[in-house]
């Protein structure tokens, strides 16, 4: 282990960028996880651990917990409370921070017998997190998203998927069209919008299906709908126009995976 004292050091202002950066975390395909068990679970995943960094009460504390960290890691540094504290984004840090590299974690259309959720715009960081713990929850066989979603290795996103951005078959597509066109040509797509579609409970899922979810304040776009299949829609009771739309997939995906 190595001790590093300072700011300035050059390691420590590359993790504050890579924390706030979308685009050093796309360019350097690097990302960072904080905390001991989103950190394992990365480990358990498969993700290859290029840095952890410490606090010393942390190591003396959780030694037994840390060993498979350490041990996989190319370098181990130990930092103080106060430096720690300077490069997470937490408001209150474990101690615990890894130096991870992005996931090879293309999704393998090879069965007609899958159930996926298709996001287009996603932007809270919060959703994405939510939908994709979600996903793991359930038993979704993938989730594919639009490169207009929000950063899925951001720190929230990583906080709030709780290990399933490590679990869950993930890709990022360019065309929506593109991708709904030909997932089209064996399996059916949903398009989940407000009011309008199938009341959701009145029909049973194919079994290659893709749910599609939109943004967040807008929706699906009208062409993306078109491109669907089906439109579903959450039947509702209350005065309430919409819901989140991380609430609304885990509806939705709870009926598909039934």
């Amino acid at each position: 282990m190595r001790e590093i004292t300072s700011k300035d050091n050059s390691l420590i202002k590359y993790i504050s960028k890579l924390q706030s950066s979308s685009k050093l975390r796309r360019d350097d395909k690097r990302f960072v996880s904080e905390g001991l068990r989103v950190s394992l679970e990365a480990l358990n995943g498969g993700v290859e651990v290029e840095a952890v960094f410490l606090t010393n009460e942390t190591f003396e504390k959780n030694r037994d917990s840390l060993i498979p960290l350490v041990d996989s890691a190319k370098d181990v540094y130990l930092l103080s409370q106060k430096l720690m504290s300077s490069i997470s984004e937490t408001k209150t840090p474990q101690g615990v921070l890894c130096l991870l590299k992005t996931l090879d974690n293309n999704i393998v259309f090879d069965t007609i017998n899958n159930k996926y959720i298709f996001l287009e715009n996603i932007q809270d960081p919060s959703n994405m997190g939510t939908i994709l713990r979600t996903a793991d929850a359930l038993g979704v066989d993938g989730v594919i998203m639009t490169e207009d979603c929000c950063d899925v290795y951001s720190p929230k996103v990583c906080r709030g998927a709780m290990g399933a951005l490590f679990r869950v078959p993930f890709m990022t597509v360019k065309s929506s069209a593109e991708f709904i066109s030909e997932f089209n040509e064996t399996g059916t797509s949903y398009a989940a919008v407000v009011r309008g579609g199938e009341p959701l409970g009145s029909f049973s899922f194919e079994r290659n299906s893709l749910v599609v979810i939109g943004n967040e304040g807008n929706g699906l776009k009208d062409a993306t709908q078109a491109l669907c299949k089906k439109k579903i829609t959450i039947p509702m009771m209350g005065v309430a126009e919409s819901l989140n739309a991380a609430i609304a997939t885990g509806i939705l995906v709870w009926e598909m995976m039934k």
